[in-house]
């Protein structure tokens, strides 16, 4: 805007400009806001009768601007929104209603400066760029200015510590070059000739250097290349006619390159493939055995690169009784006893065995699970994994370098859920670190995290992506493993500091493609100040907004709809809300570990239980102290004032430090790990540490029939006063193109609110069920007008899996809630043999199934609903729920049901109906817990055909089940026309809870069908698998058909399938979007 205007609203959202016109309450007020779906547009929103009406103004070719108004009414082009509005002030101009009232803008206050925070600043740079003679007086007192300012600063350091000459030669650009540089700027000459002779002269004894010791840099380099290749490490010998800049880039470059190489080639003696192996030790666990009500004492020991678990009768007894990986089937977690665990398995007469083990503590338990999970990765023959683990730490440094060791912020280590020591030496496949007030270089800060993870895992992690506002900084690292897996790598930084131009606050973040499951991490740092809650609330809304993160073709989402899973670290800032009086009883309830009526005023707890900020996102609960503000080289004592010239300032100790998630409905993903450090005190901030387990999709798929997605029944609720029509966008990876519905059905709803109706048919590019059971669809609501969203939400494939199911939606955009979308969802894929899965069927969502699929039937009386309780936990315990963004029901089936069983059953069931279907617990003993199915991802040796017979439990399904639901024979569900086609058993291994007996019934055996992990190369997909037989007509075919498995295909190398599905690529082949 050419100057400051009150009806100009800038970049603020729809929603905002709603509610300041209905504020307003006159017809005929008016603002103008930026639009979100054009850049360079703008809206014009009018009120008249209640309602908002936007029209879009749009720039043509020659930047002139036009109103799209009524049809038949003489389109007028402006050079200036000003002139535009004084037109529009006259009647009959084709809007509903003239312009009349301006509204003027919300004047938002910004936070006070940080004088510790702010780097030095630099002179202004913006001189008139059309400068004529005549104003070549103000240009020489803008020169003469800025010559001063350096000299004035060059006065203020230390200039004994270089030559004389130099001093000189410096002193002498900033007295006469610095101009005549700024002037050829001006004009368009970006040479800088006086930057460049003054290099050359500081430079002039380094330049006869470099040429002295390149030659022998490159014979070096040349050395150490195994390849030997001829034209790799070839420099120019004639290096006299290039600039300074130059070769001291290629100097630098050459000593990094030289000093990868030589820490590659010594990490490659005594090991295969480049790379050290890690070395887990041998890890012995004491535990009690149950049996006839007798404990006895037995010994557990877990040896993960031979991949046998042992049992012993005593700690140095023999070894001669053990099992190996493939042996171990199944573990059960109790629920009730949370160190009791149940672990099935195989013996070579090809029995099944129960052996149940109590150990010392919870923290035991999950130490010996996850050293058996790594067991079974170790070992796994799967071409590619479906099950990964994540660290995500966050740090303010506050401006002092890391102490000496750090490694108990990466091995999960100090206050809150922590891992046992017996997992210290299990890696991570991703370390993401996010750090605030990082003094460090990023290279010198990347080695350093580097060394502690080699140190402790003793593997070399490889950089997938860095990146730095300021003294911002996030930092992704993965197993070199990985490294072929991961593509689509971007990196955004957004600035939040004063008038959202400084650097000091705001946020960096980082995405990627792991095979087809997307991440997407942001660290940021808000503004500080117990005060200022909803300046924080805004840099969120802002970094939301802006930050420019994942898949171009998701542009109208915000970043919580672009990635299948979503982390939001740093230091958020929020306080504690008390008074400043209660710090010393604040410090008491710290001492005494008594946290909950602390959280109970956490700001970030509060905000997100009004819905203000990180809607629908979930933090895992907090059980360790505050992180912030301690005196440095201590954890004893909270520093909670603060001197300052105005007063005394009180930092009242707070959660600064976080992490948060928002995920995709109906995937896997369970942390496991929560808290923060003890032993690290160079800053006042403690580092907080988080790790998670995460199923993620495989990129392998099978040849299918053409299939289809059915979505009927559409209809969206929008909080909006906008008089508009609505359409909606299906965007997803099984879709070769956005698909649009035509315009919807709009019915008044309610005051505020206005109701569409919808339907439409999806046509997958890939009809593969398996494949398609891991997608989602992310969804938008726009308006016809001006083709912005209304509304943004995501719907789980998976849900379909077995019949028609209806969803519920809640529609969010930038971060606020905006309505909700009802409907419902069927999917039609061909019959199929899905591949042996590392996780349930349902990942850790309801966490209360078997993990063997076939085909459900439910309770007539209850229809189920599927809640996610990823969205449902608060961090501190509290009768409120928060809103969970989904809901799924299955309708009930009106057939008869039969209960399914075993010998075991009793013994290894629970009960499904400890869990209500709004994901709340049902009732239950006053001291007991809701039953939680803990699927272990990592035990595959489900599928063998004498196990189904030896022991029924393998029978229980990983299906949704109303709390009496049981399950039909084939004949009921052959008799069922409407039924969509049925998915064979899906025989995975599981961790599961177990709390009482499950009905017993009716035992039906069938085959064991399954189908192996898909093995193929990255260029062509393996031969097909299964029997070779058509599959039998639907009339005759038994409950678990068995048809002719499709030959696999790798579709990564498909040239019709979009990029995000592609061959990832390979380092140095494409940079464009690496940063």
């Amino acid at each position: 805007m050419p100057s400051y205007q009150p009806w100009y609203h800038g970049n603020i959202t729809r929603s905002k400009a709603e509610d300041l016109l209905s504020k307003a309450a006159r017809d005929g007020s008016f603002l103008i806001r930026d639009s979100e779906s054009i850049q360079g547009a703008y809206a014009l929103c009018v009120l008249y009768q209640n309602c908002v009406y936007t029209y879009r103004i749009l720039p043509n070719e020659d930047k002139k601007l036009s109103v799209q108004a009524s049809e038949g009414v003489p389109i007028r082009f402006f050079d200036l929104l000003p002139e535009l509005v004084d037109a529009y002030y006259s009647p009959n101009m084709g809007l509903v209603t003239h312009l009349q009232y301006s509204v003027q803008r919300e004047e938002e206050v910004d936070e006070d400066p940080e004088s510790n925070s702010l780097p030095p600043q630099l002179p202004p740079r913006n001189f008139p760029a059309d400068m004529k003679d005549s104003d070549s007086k103000p240009f020489e007192q803008a020169c003469k200015s800025l010559s001063e300012t350096y000299l004035m600063r060059l006065q203020h350091l230390d200039l004994s510590v270089i030559p004389e000459d130099h001093q000189q030669a410096i002193q002498e650009y900033f007295r006469t070059s610095v101009c005549l540089d700024a002037e050829q700027v001006q004009n368009g000459n970006p040479n800088l000739p006086g930057l460049k002779k003054l290099t050359i002269a500081i430079c002039k004894n380094l330049n006869s250097e470099i040429s002295r010791t390149l030659p022998a840099l490159e014979v070096f380099h040349k050395t150490l290349d195994q390849q030997l290749s001829p034209g790799l490490g070839q420099f120019p010998k004639q290096v006299g006619g290039q600039s300074i800049t130059f070769r001291l880039e290629q100097l630098t470059k050459l000593l990094y390159s030289i000093e990868d190489k030589v820490i590659a080639v010594f990490e490659s003696v005594g090991y295969e493939g480049g790379h050290r192996k890690s070395l887990i030790p041998m890890v012995t666990f004491e535990v009690k055995q149950e049996s006839l009500g007798i404990s006895t004492k037995m010994f557990l020991k877990v040896d993960v690169e031979s991949g046998k678990l042992f049992f012993k009768k005593s700690k140095e007894g023999p070894e001669d009784k053990y099992f190996v990986h493939n042996k171990i089937l199944q573990l059960v977690k109790s629920q009730k006893m949370h160190t009791k665990l149940v672990i099935v398995v195989e013996t070579e007469k090809e029995k099944v065995l129960r052996k149940e083990f109590v150990f010392d503590d919870t923290k035991k338990r999950e130490g010996f699970c996850q050293l058996l999970q790594q067991m079974k990765n170790k070992h796994s023959e799967k071409p590619e994994p479906d099950m990964i683990t994540v660290f995500v730490g966050t740090w303010n440094m506050g401006n002092a370098g890391p102490p000496h060791n750090i490694s108990s912020w990466f091995q999960c280590k100090g206050q809150g859920k922590t891992q046992d020591d017996t997992t210290d030496h299990i890696p991570h496949d991703f370390y993401v670190i996010g750090t605030q007030e990082d003094p460090l270089g990023e290279r010198e800060w990347a080695d350093t995290v580097k060394n502690v993870l080699r140190n402790i895992t003793n593997i070399s992690f490889k950089q997938v992506a860095m990146h730095t506002l300021w003294n911002i900084r996030i930092v992704v690292l993965a197993k070199p493993e990985h490294e072929n897996r991961i593509s689509h790598i971007f990196s955004d930084s957004v600035k939040t500091g004063i008038a959202n131009t400084l650097g000091n606050k705001g946020a960096v973040g980082v995405s990627f493609m792991f095979n087809g499951t997307s991440f997407g991490f942001v660290n940021s740092h808000l503004t500080s100040g117990s005060e200022k809650k909803l300046r924080r609330n805004q840099n969120y809304t802002t970094i939301l907004r802006f930050l420019n993160l994942g898949d171009k073709k998701l542009n109208p989402f915000d970043i919580t709809h672009r990635f299948t899973h979503l982390f939001w670290l740093g230091d958020l800032n929020y306080r504690v809300e008390f008074p400043s009086t209660e710090a010393e009883y604040i410090v008491t309830k710290i001492k005494q570990q008594q946290y909950q009526e602390l959280l109970s005023k956490d700001q970030l707890n509060m905000e997100r239980n009004d819905g203000k900020v990180f809607l629908h996102f979930d933090e895992e609960e907090i059980t360790f102290a505050p992180t912030y503000r301690f005196e440095r080289y201590t954890r004893d004592k909270y520093a909670y004032t603060k001197a300052k010239a105005t007063g005394t300032k009180y930092n009242l100790p707070s959660w600064c430090d976080r992490v948060l998630r928002k995920s995709y409905p109906l995937v896997h993903v369970v942390c496991q790990a929560y808290g923060c450090t003890n032993d690290i005190m160079t800053s006042d901030h403690s580092p907080v540490f988080a790790s998670f387990e995460i199923g993620v999709a495989s990129q392998f798929v099978s040849n299918a029939p053409q299939g289809g997605i059915q979505i009927m029944n559409c209809k969206a609720t929008l909080l909006t006063k906008s008089k508009t029509k609505f359409f909606i966008e299906y965007h997803s990876s099984f879709l070769e193109k956005t698909v649009k519905t035509p315009e919807g059905d709009n019915k008044e709803h309610s005051e505020g609110s206005i109701t569409v109706w919808f339907g439409n048919q999806l046509t997958p590019i890939i009809s593969d069920p398996e494949y398609l059971l891991d997608q989602h669809i992310v969804i938008c609501v726009k308006s016809t007008d001006c083709d912005e969203s209304y509304g943004e939400g995501c719907i789980a494939l998976r849900a379909a899996q077995f019949c028609y199911t209806e969803f519920q939606v809640t529609l969010t955009h930038h971060g606020e809630k905006t309505g909700t979308l009802t409907g419902g969802i069927q999917l039609h894929t061909s019959e199929g043999k899905p591949t042996e899965k590392l996780y349930g069927e349902f990942g850790n969502q309801l966490r209360t199934y078997f993990t063997n699929c076939f085909l459900p039937q439910f309770s007539v009386n209850q229809p189920l609903d599927i809640s996610n309780p990823n969205y449902m936990g608060v961090s501190f315990k509290s009768g409120n729920v928060i809103d969970k963004g989904w809901s799924y029901s299955m309708l009930p089936k009106n057939v008869p049901t039969t209960g399914q069983g075993g010998k075991d059953s009793k013994k290894g069931a629970y009960d499904v109906g400890t869990r209500s279907p709004t994901g709340k617990p049902c009732a239950m003993g006053e001291n007991e817990k809701v039953s939680e199915m803990f699927d272990n991802p990592l035990y595959g040796s489900m599928g063998k055909s004498h196990s189904w017979n030896k022991d029924q439990d393998h029978h229980h399904k990983d299906h949704l089940s109303a709390p009496e639901s049981t399950f039909a024979t084939s004949k009921q569900a052959d008799n069922d026309p409407d039924r969509p086609p049925v998915p064979t058993p899906r025989n995975r291994s599981f961790t599961c809870s177990e709390t009482k007996p499950q009905h017993s019934g009716p035992i039906t055996s069938h085959p064991s069908t399954f189908k192996k992990p898909v093995v193929t190369s990255r260029s062509e997909g393996g031969g097909g698998m299964g029997q070779n037989r058509p599959p039998l007509p639907a009339k005759a075919r038994p409950a678990i058909p068995e048809p002719q498995p499709p030959k696999p295909r790798d579709y990564r190398d498909n040239s019709e399938l979009t990029n995000k599905l592609r061959l990832p690529t390979r380092p140095g082949q494409s940079q464009s979007h690496r940063q």
